[in-house]
């Protein structure tokens, strides 16, 4: 069937029908958007799909609403808003349109889904309180996007669609950084396992360039692991790993000697030759080669053993 019209309500918006709205219009680009609280336009149609309005949720017809009087909810019993259900149905041909490897698919939807998704039902369902980010809740992404609304007082004919195509172009980028973000991550992964393996049990681990290192040693058991080296741009970096995701304490810092050094201080400190630089916050040094780094990082695992 060919999708020729994506229907959601008029009026002010929120994060979930403008997210509903990225992947649709990937996915059906040559549908018109239609904004509309008309019965006409929210009544299922061959041809139509309808979120965030119309009271019903039925795949099969097109219909992707939760409010209703029993809203649909995940397994677990949190809420879908229209967002997480039209995630659920169209979320892996997203992914595909966006040429991410099948392979990857089932592991970057369902991570998509709980980082990403889910936060967007949850609050859109009153079910995540906004002030659970603290002094960042005015920072998350449903606050910046619903921000773009137009002004209270801004009732010119097309406001509020303009001010939703604007925000549709913003919530794109979002979405899609997010799905390359993951991506990206996937494929570090993998380079990240070849590197531990070729490291042995030696407590520095080499990778080919700068990229994401932390949750494959952590998938991978490397507790040893303590200091990373990778070339970057010109020179050679030295940098520590974080005990974990939610914490900048690494598994062991830079020497103290170092902090804040520069060339030939930094020479004078480390005992290399080719020492360039150390972060005064000690988990990140860089060096002019590959053999001085190294030579750099087996002194801070030396200093720390």
């Amino acid at each position: 069937m060919t999708i020729t019209h994506l229907v959601t309500h008029s009026g002010g918006f929120h994060a979930d029908e403008l997210l509903s709205s990225v992947i649709l219009t990937r996915l059906f680009p040559e549908a018109a958007l239609v904004r509309s609280r008309d019965p006409d336009w929210i009544a299922p149609a061959e041809g139509r799909i309808v979120y965030d309005v119309g009271r019903a949720y039925d795949a099969e017809r097109g219909l992707f609403d939760h409010h209703q009087a029993a809203p649909p909810l995940r397994e677990g019993g949190d809420p879908y808003s229209s967002f997480g259900l039209v995630w659920k149905h169209y979320g892996h041909d997203y992914l595909r349109a966006l040429a991410v490897p099948e392979p990857d698919l089932d592991a970057i939807h369902d991570g998509f889904d709980r980082g990403f998704v889910l936060p967007v039902d949850l609050t859109d369902n009153g079910a995540l309180e906004p002030s659970v980010a603290g002094k960042l809740a005015d920072l998350t992404l449903p606050v910046l996007l619903e921000s773009l609304k137009p002004a209270f007082d801004a009732r010119e004919a097309g406001a509020d669609d303009a001010a939703f195509a604007a925000a549709l172009s913003a919530a794109r980028i979002f979405v899609e950084a997010a799905i390359e973000r993951k991506a990206a991550r996937r494929r570090a992964e993998t380079m990240v396992m070849a590197a531990i393996e070729a490291a042995g049990a030696s407590h520095i681990l080499e990778l080919p360039m700068g990229m994401p290192f932390r949750s494959a040693i952590e998938a991978a058991g490397a507790d040893h692991l303590l200091f990373v080296v990778h070339p970057r741009d010109g020179d050679w970096a030295l940098t520590t790993i974080r005990k974990s995701g939610d914490t900048f304490e690494a598994r062991a810092d830079l020497p103290a000697a170092w902090a804040g050094l520069t060339d030939a201080a930094l020479e004078e400190a480390s005992g290399v030759k080719g020492a360039k630089f150390c972060h005064n916050a000690r988990f990140i040094a860089v060096a002019e080669t590959r053999e001085a780094v190294l030579r750099m990082a087996e002194v801070a695992v030396e200093e720390v053993r």
